[in-house]
């Protein structure tokens, strides 16, 4: 008897450390990857188990499984396996806002897939997808949703919160690798005053929706992003500060962009500062907005920004730096005084713009910076670049530059400039080197002009 009661002990101990070092499958905990159910809650079961567990892997494997907002917990990893699918659901209702706030266009964020606030050492790995659903919540089929539901159509709040794809709050020590992500409502990857991230062989295509990002670096630090492929409608890689808390510490690597706005772009929500950001190696392809986009409008200071090795082929605008004084404020923090720029270093650049049917400025510019009246742009250096441009710049198409200097920073809003290689204006410190400008047709503006600018290097300036 007492042999039989110690077997019994000695297999209950094994299955425990099983257990412990073992996968949490998601059937297991009665989800079911058949396209139909909603799973969000065997899913936030599985994920729960690991936690308490003390960690370990959740896998989602063979289907497509259908859920709504999955909060991750400390010491958790989701694998999504290659033959497996997570679905965002198309009802609103079945998901959560973390740490709503309002983001620049006036529209409350916080909805999202997976995500979770004040999180440490989690990871999202696999070869599967994550897709968010985005196309079910245009504007046609939440209307749609309403009636199906049978929810007051004159419920202007159903929906209106698209949900993110993957969000993360105050967190640390955060990993996505080799997962594909697809298609969200709003942005895709919203890490927010968060740090020690790291973002590798990420997949993202996202087109469903509008204000629909790749990655966003939010008021974030200790930020590793490399080996990724993103196809966006708007910005790709985007650093944002929506609080007084600064971004930095940042560093892009061997990444190919696509984008309908801004393929690197600092801001437009730009209260904290910006700094030690490093961006090299990377190619941005097939751009309607700007290669490189620095910008701050809200109260920023951004220096020691170094971008290099860059290629660029078929973007509407490869640089554009702006200082203004919109001064916008988010989650109700105290408004900010003019932010800065300085010490900007962007080298090794090679590009070509857009056609003039497809740009959305016609003739197109390679390189716009601007400060204001009162406030200047400092030290900035551009060396090595080479931009082949369409020309077909007429004199007759100029108008007077406007200000603008409370407007949303879009260089497209400023119309046809003056120069078709560079117009810098309210610069303090300009220095060039090995720039070069390829015209294929005539062009009756200048190559480069300079308004307000007080010191200017210009050395082995070429034009053919």
């Amino acid at each position: 008897m007492y042999t039989r009661v110690l077997v019994f002990a000695i297999i209950l101990m094994m299955l425990s450390c099983s257990s412990k070092s073992g996968d949490f499958d998601v059937r297991d905990y009665g989800a079911v990857g058949d396209s139909l159910k909603i799973n969000t809650v065997f899913i936030q079961k599985a994920i729960d188990a690991c936690h308490k567990n003390g960690g370990g892997t959740v896998v989602i494997k063979d289907g497509i499984y259908i859920s709504g907002t999955i909060l991750l917990k400390d010491k958790v990893t989701l694998q999504i396996e290659q033959n497996a699918t997570l679905l965002g659901s198309s009802n609103p209702l079945d998901y959560q806002s973390i740490d709503t706030f309002v983001d620049a266009t006036g529209q409350e964020r916080g909805n999202c897939l997976i995500g979770g606030i004040r999180l440490s050492d989690v990871s999202i790995i696999g070869d599967g997808i994550i897709d968010g659903n985005g196309a079910a919540f245009t504007y046609e089929n939440i209307v749609a949703k309403k009636k199906e539901l049978k929810i007051n159509p004159n419920d202007k709040k159903f929906g209106i919160n698209r949900p993110f794809l993957l969000r993360f709050v105050n967190s640390s020590n955060v990993k996505i690798k080799d997962i594909r992500l697809r298609q969200p409502a709003a942005w895709t990857c919203h890490f927010y005053q968060s740090h020690d991230v790291i973002v590798d062989n990420v997949s993202i295509y996202s087109h469903a929706n509008q204000n629909n990002d790749g990655i966003d670096l939010d008021s974030s630090f200790n930020v590793e992003i490399k080996n990724c492929t993103i196809d966006t409608g708007d910005d790709a890689v985007c650093f944002k500060t929506t609080s007084p808390l600064p971004t930095h510490h940042i560093k892009v690597q061997n990444c190919n962009l696509k984008s309908e706005w801004g393929a690197l772009k600092f801001g437009t929500e730009s209260m904290g500062d910006f700094y030690n950001i490093e961006i090299n190696d990377c190619q941005i392809n097939d751009t309607r907005g700007g290669g490189i986009k620095i910008l701050s409008v809200d109260g920023a200071n951004i220096h020691d920004i170094q971008i290099e090795n860059i290629n660029m082929n078929n973007v509407d605008m490869p640089i554009f730096i702006r200082l203004g004084e919109r001064l916008r404020t988010y989650r109700n923090a105290d408004k900010q005084t003019v932010g800065s720029i300085s010490e900007i270093s962007i080298k090794n650049v090679i590009a070509t713009t857009r056609n003039i049917k497809e740009s959305r400025i016609s003739p197109p510019t390679g390189i716009f910076m601007t400060g204001t009246p009162d406030h200047k742009i400092g030290k900035v250096t551009l060396e090595n670049i080479a931009i082949t441009l369409p020309g077909k710049g007429l004199i007759s198409d100029l108008k007077e530059v406007s200000e603008q200097i409370d407007k949303y920073p879009e260089y497209s809003f400023f119309e046809v400039l003056p120069a078709y290689g560079i117009y810098g204006r309210h610069i303090e410190d300009l220095n060039m080197s090995g720039v070069q400008f390829d015209i294929k047709t005539k062009d009756e503006r200048k190559s480069i002009v300079l308004q307000d600018v007080v010191t200017s290097t210009n050395d082995t300036l070429k034009i053919k």
